[in-house]
Order: C-alpha cells, then structure tokens, then sequence
C-alpha cells in the first residue's frame, strides 16, 4: 500500500485502512463514495421513511432519548426532534480541537452511517463528504466526551448552516463557511439527527491519528536507539538471532533485526566488539521493551481498523430482506478502542522512559566517557543538561496520562446510561502522549548527533548515522559552545513526526521490519 502521504483519492465503501484514514485527516485526500456504498445506505433509508409512516416505535426517531425513550413523538414532529438533538447535544467546551481531528471524525461518521445500517439519506453524507474535499472543518470544542454525543454535534451544527467552521483559514459562521464552499445548509430529518451523533466516531478519529504517530514513533525508536548503542560502543550479543529464537516473541525479534540492520556496516561497533561482557539494559533491553510496545500498538491497531470499518449506530436498522427490523443495543460503546488506546498510552510511556535513560547514559561522563554534557567545556557551558530535565517533565506528564481513562465511571442520562465507557479520554490523551514521545526522542537523537564530535575519527559510524546526522548538519550546528537549544529540539520533532528519519534510515538499511 501507499504511504499515507501518498494516497491521492479514498473511495469510501470497502475496508479502509489506517494509512488511507491519515491521507484524509491530515493530508487531505479526495474522498468518494462506491456505488455500493451509495445502494446500501439509500436501502436502509427507504425502509425509515416507510416505518414513520407507519408510525413504528423506533427509539430515537418515534420516542425521545435516553430516559426519554417512552415518550412518543409524532410524524408530524420527527424532523424537529431531530434538529433539537443536534441543539442540545453541541455542548463540549473548551479549545477547538485540531483541523484533522475534526476531519477524522467527519470521515468516521462517513464509515458508520455508510455501512448501510443507519437509515440516513445520501444527500446527509454527501455533505459531509463536500465538508472534507472542499475544506470547510467545523470548529469544535475538544473538551467534555464521554465516548460520543458532544464533538459530533458540533459537526452537525455546520451541517445545518449554525455554529462556526474554517473555510481557506479563516473562522467563519456555520452559514458564510458553506456559502463561501458553495454548499447548501441540510434540513435534517427522521433518523438522521441522532445518527449523526451517535457511535464511537470521536474517540476513534482520535484513536487512530494517535496510533499511526505511536506507530511511526516505535519504529523510529528502533532507529534512535540502535544509533545510541553505536554512540555507547555498545555491544551486539543482546541483538543475536539465536537470542530472539527461544524467546519467540515476533515483534522482539523484528526490533532486534532492526539494530543488527542498522549497524551492519559500523566501525565503531566492530572496533569496541568484545571490549564488555553486555551493556546496560536501556541498551541491552531494546528488543524486548521495543518489541512489548510494539505488539500492543499494533494489537491497537488491529482493533482501531475493526471499528473505523463498523457500524456503531443505536438503533440499529437492519435491511435484509425477509429479516427488515430496528433494533435498539449499544454499539456507541467505546471500550474497544479506549482500552486498546489506554494500553496504547502505557505502551508510549515505557518507550521514553528508555529513551530518557539512554539519553542520560550519553551525556553523563561517567558513563559514556564523553565529557559531561557533550561539551568540550563544560562548567563554563551546560551544554545537552537541561534538555534531560525536559524529558523527566515529559516523562512525568506522559505517567500521569498513561493512568487509564476507561476505569472511570460515572452515570449519565437519569440513569438510564449508568455504565459509561469513558473510551474518549483515551483516545485524546493518546495524541498528547504521542507527541511527548516524539520530543523525548528528539532530544536522545540530539545528544547522539551531539556526541559524535567526540567519537574516534579513525573509525566510520553506521551508513544509517550518516545519512540520519547529514541531513542534521543542515540544520543544526556542531555545539562547541552553549547556544539556543530549542529551536533544534522542534525541529527534530518535525524530522520524527513527519516520518523523515524512518526514511532516512530506510534509503540506507532498506525497509525495516
């Protein structure tokens, strides 16, 4: 498959994938619907229309919500109720949250109602599609989700020409952001108001752009930490294939090839080899805290894709022919992906704390050998010290969140929703923790990039250190005296984030595992 950045067009009506989720999100692919998409979801809409004719019970479209499920509501007001859903649904507070998190929901509401099950119109979805392509991103406010409901209603409002949305980067009203993107306000009706809040569209938007940076991340740690073994004159037994062989853990011996891929070609690590009898276990442990990490990001993974290709709707209408039903249950519940996303956040943190302790073994000269720092005059310099403390304040942020969300409980609804899933938090939390580690492993790397000033020159590091610290030395000067930190530390993090050191290491080692 193509790499996110370089999917062009989605056509939504088959299994989507991760990447294909981020090309849409933040790297704002085309969107189209199949025809089978477009036959499925107008199949269980005819069956709707029919049924309020009839005046069905159906939760939500016939009878309120919640604890207002056994109040009827009449033919005459189902478009109404429909419209006040979305009025007193829009309640999430606080900061807007960011343009592809808006994006990713709007994509994931798409996934949900286009399963067919939801008894939405077409022309519901169509909008939302325009939304994405045309690029008008609904400003909603981050804060106060329980798994679903609030950040969706916010969508929704735009929708029908209210609220607030971007369009070409500036803030507009609902209703000049559509006109300016020459689109029509919708007029909701049976059914499509509490479809288009319902299910576990928010937390798994979130969710998953948090789990393709981790992804991204872990696989960049493999990197990051096999240029720290060679910056440490590190040994290469704990890396051996036999190793890995009686502790079949797959992913321990994918990380494991890994580093012994990068550092094939080292001079470094063949001139030290057999100085030491092992090396420390930030180093020594590499393939099996990578390698655990890794095994539940991508267990996360597999769960995230399963639920960005369902349909999380309540109630559920059902089109088969013969076997035409509604039925009220609760696929809205988030706790797959917020227990997969709180494991996911447990999984970040134990990475950088070991990209924390490698970095600290660099820059302590009793301990690498280096002068203290990785400055040739420290005491009068402070050199790489500081940079630490903002990865122990990090690394303190990140155990804070990695503390799960999902083990909360408090009712809501008079009751009638006395269990809640809390999945949201989860998720959300997940991209803060993504983007500390990020920091976190940019400033290790700045230490070994750092460090090589000091290393023999007699010796060549690994082809991988060559490429990676080459296109560092574009921006980032040999620091033989103090100077500005920060701008260099933002700048890695763009380098990781944007997945440019994977790419890097991969031109010179190939496609790592």
């Amino acid at each position: 498959m193509e790499t996110s950045k370089e999917i062009e067009k989605v056509i939504l009506g088959d299994f989507l994938h991760l990447e294909e989720f981020v090309a849409i999100a933040r790297y704002h692919a085309e969107v189209a619907f199949s025809q089978e998409y477009i036959e499925r979801v107008s199949k269980s809409r005819t069956l709707v229309e029919k049924w309020v004719e009839e005046e069905k019970v159906m939760y939500g479209v016939t009878t309120g919500f919640g604890a207002l499920c056994t109040e009827a509501i009449g033919k005459a007001d189902t478009e109404q109720l429909q419209e006040n859903i979305i009025l007193t649904h829009a309640v999430s507070v606080g900061d807007p949250l960011s343009e592809e998190g808006v994006r990713g929901i709007l994509l994931m509401v798409l996934q949900n109602l286009g399963q067919g099950y939801s008894g939405v119109r077409i022309e519901v979805l169509e909008a939302y599609k325009e939304f994405l392509n045309r690029g008008v991103t609904p400003r909603v406010p981050a804060d106060g989700s329980v798994g679903y409901l609030s950040l969706e209603g916010h969508c929704a409002l735009v929708l029908m020409g209210m609220g607030e949305a971007w369009y070409q980067g500036e803030l507009l009203s609902g209703a000049e952001a559509l006109k300016r993107a020459g689109l029509e306000p919708v007029r909701l009706s049976s059914k499509e108001g509490l479809a288009l809040v319902s299910g576990t569209t928010s937390p798994t938007a979130l969710g998953a752009l948090a789990l393709y940076d981790l992804l991204q991340a872990a696989k960049t740690a493999d990197v990051i930490g096999a240029l720290s073994v060679e910056t440490l004159k590190g040994v290469m037994n704990a890396f051996d294939e036999r190793v890995m062989r009686i502790r079949p853990h797959s992913e321990q011996g994918r990380v494991a090839a890994n580093v012994r891929t990068i550092l094939k070609d080292s001079g470094i690590i063949e001139k030290y080899k057999g100085s030491k009898v092992q090396d420390a276990l930030s180093l020594r442990c590499i393939p099996q805290l990578h390698g655990a990490s890794r095994k539940t990001l991508e267990d996360a993974k597999r769960t995230i894709e399963t639920e960005m290709n369902s349909c999380c709707d309540n109630p559920i209408i059902w089109p088969e022919e013969g076997e035409e039903d509604v039925i009220s249950a609760c696929n809205p519940d988030s706790s797959y992906v917020g227990i997969e996303m709180d494991s996911a956040c447990i999984a970040a943190c134990t990475l950088g704390k070991m990209s924390e302790r490698r970095n600290n073994r660099i820059i302590d000269e009793s301990l690498s050998g280096y002068p203290w720092f990785c400055i040739s005059k420290p005491g009068l310099n402070s050199g790489l010290m500081i940079p630490q403390y903002t990865q122990a304040g990090l690394l303190n942020e990140m155990r804070v969140l990695a503390s799960p969300a999902t083990i909360d409980n408090t009712p809501t609804c008079g009751n009638q929703e006395d269990y809640v899933a809390m999945g949201f938090f989860a998720c959300k939390k997940a991209g803060q923790i993504a983007k500390k580690l990020e920091y976190i492993l940019a400033m290790e790397l700045l230490s070994d990039y750092q460090a090589q000033q000091f290393l023999d020159k007699d010796v060549e590091t690994c082809g991988v250190a060559q490429a990676v610290y080459g296109e560092l030395r574009k921006q980032i000067p040999v620091m033989e005296n103090d100077m500005l930190l920060y701008p260099h530390i933002e700048y890695l993090r763009d380098v990781i984030h944007s997945g440019r050191i994977l790419e890097l290491a991969e031109t010179k080692a190939g496609k790592l595992q």
